[in-house]
């Protein structure tokens, strides 16, 4: 990829647009898979990384995903898409790969030698992100939040704790990753749309998806076409959004 002929960052969330149009040319499929990368470097809760990206190049996967996509222009004219499904399900995974990261930063040594600040890091994996995400089937969730909020009468504490709560938390980390993709293709002169109007149940039997696995957005790609982008940007009153304390 040529990094000397990429947007700012400014010039790209300036450029880029829902675009529910495409143009019939090819994408360079290396250059989307990078800018799937670059959405693996966006924020994400306790660093657990919980997503996952699935790019569809294939015309006959593209087609399946169409037709459960509604056959909206979005979906039927993409050359590629991309779908990001948030996978709370992997956390036990994931506290293993932050707890095995965190040991090879230390070096090889005791427990007992360990630093009060690494210990922290790993008490944190190995009991903090544990007690928050375990759950049966929504009750030791709904005990947490009980002792939470009684807890908060107190002082200050995470209220966040029920199942569906972890769900979201996983959910809003997918969409920041999905948001560096859509920007990092926009930097490229490469366009998309996120797209929500989908039946989840058919885009993961396409994908062969787990049943804990959740689709976040599917990402129609391509060149935009001149009717693709639908009317002038509208957004309200800057003022009405913003406030300063």
């Amino acid at each position: 990829m040529d990094l000397s002929k990429e947007k700012s960052v400014s010039e790209a969330i300036q450029y880029r647009r829902s675009v529910r149009v495409f143009k019939n040319e090819v994408l360079d499929d290396e250059k989307v898979k990078e800018c799937i990368r670059l959405a693996t470097l966006a924020p994400t809760s306790s660093n657990m990384q919980l997503w996952e990206f699935y790019q569809i190049t294939a015309p006959e996967v593209l087609d399946k995903i169409t037709q459960a996509s509604f056959n909206q222009n979005a979906a039927k004219t993409a050359r590629q898409m991309v779908v990001v499904v948030a996978r709370k399900d992997l956390w036990k995974k994931r506290v293993q790969s932050n707890v095995a990261f965190l040991k090879r930063q230390y070096g090889d040594k005791l427990p007992t030698d360990y630093s009060k600040r690494e210990k922290f890091a790993l008490n944190y994996y190995q009991k903090i992100v544990p007690a928050l995400y375990f759950d049966f089937i929504g009750i030791l969730g709904a005990l947490k939040f009980l002792v939470f909020q009684t807890i908060g009468i107190f002082k200050p504490i995470y209220r966040q704790a029920r199942r569906s709560d972890m769900r979201i938390v996983a959910q809003k980390s997918a969409a920041l990753a999905a948001q560096n993709f859509m920007i990092s293709m926009a930097a490229i002169n490469y366009d998309t749309c996120p797209m929500e109007g989908f039946d989840s149940l058919r885009v993961k039997k396409i994908l062969n998806l787990p049943a804990g696995a959740e689709i976040n957005m599917i990402i129609g790609c391509g060149i935009r076409d001149e009717s693709g982008v639908y009317g002038e940007r509208f957004r309200v009153p800057f003022q009405e959004v913003y406030f300063k304390l």
